[in-house]
């Protein structure tokens, strides 16, 4: 399918498309993903199980959920949740991530529907679902308002949206751009843009615009001594996550 025109950006793909081979290697480019999955799973899981009503301590306590994984990559998130029972569709602009998603899926044996497409083009397809994951994806789209637009249009009335991003201020850039590409060299430089960054006011407004009801926010915070991440109520200065519902 085209990439839609108002919201993918070209250069933004290339990035993610040059680091494709390493999405799995915990000491590559994506160690920082590595790092943060774990604390990123924690959130998502709480969320959807307390809005589904879904016992966690179950085998498969996502049965019967759809859920869709926009900005896949190699699928970091869409194999968990695809263990955890949920029907998985991972949609991914930039195709080169693909391939990597789908050996390492089959390789796990793991069924998941990864798809070289964007949400405007899902959206406009009729495409719906119980949850859509939409982490780390609206600080690199040309046009964050029609972007979340679309992602809550591929939400059922009831459905639940997970959107994580990073904060804009001088702390912000000193740990996402100067630490992670320039001091540990996590990222190749360039990978982010801090005037793209949003602030949490600005993204709950953003949601409210885009027709989501923002219910929760809270923030990933890196312990460099402890050298791990945690989730926190008060400390959204950097990366951080919220949860919105559309409205039934």
């Amino acid at each position: 399918m085209q990439a839609h025109p108002n919201t993918v950006d070209p250069s933004e793909i290339a990035k993610f498309e040059a680091m494709a081979a390493e999405w799995w290697d915990p000491h590559g480019k994506f160690k920082p993903l590595h790092m943060l999955n774990p604390c990123r799973l924690d959130y998502i899981t709480q969320q959807i199980a307390a809005e589904f009503d879904r016992d966690l301590k179950d085998a498969k306590p996502f049965q019967g959920l759809r859920l869709l994984d926009i900005g896949c990559g190699g699928g970091l998130l869409s194999e968990p949740m695809a263990r955890l029972g949920a029907e998985v569709v991972g949609a991914d602009a930039a195709e080169g991530n693909l391939p990597v998603a789908r050996i390492h899926a089959e390789q796990s044996g793991l069924q998941i529907d990864y798809r070289h497409t964007t949400a405007e083009d899902m959206a406009a397809a009729g495409e719906q679902f119980d949850v859509v994951l939409n982490m780390e994806v609206v600080e690199h789209v040309a046009d964050p308002l029609s972007y979340l637009t679309a992602t809550r249009q591929l939400l059922k009335p009831g459905g639940l949206e997970i959107c994580s991003t990073i904060n804009r201020n001088p702390k912000s850039y000193a740990m996402a751009i100067f630490g992670a590409e320039v001091v540990m060299r996590w990222l190749p430089r360039g990978t982010h843009e801090w005037n793209k960054f949003i602030t949490p006011d600005e993204l709950f407004d953003l949601l409210r615009q885009a027709g989501l009801e923002p219910v929760d926010r809270k923030g990933f915070v890196f312990n460099p001594i402890l050298w791990s991440w945690s989730i926190s109520d008060r400390d959204l200065s950097v990366n951080y996550v919220t949860a919105s519902v559309k409205p039934g």
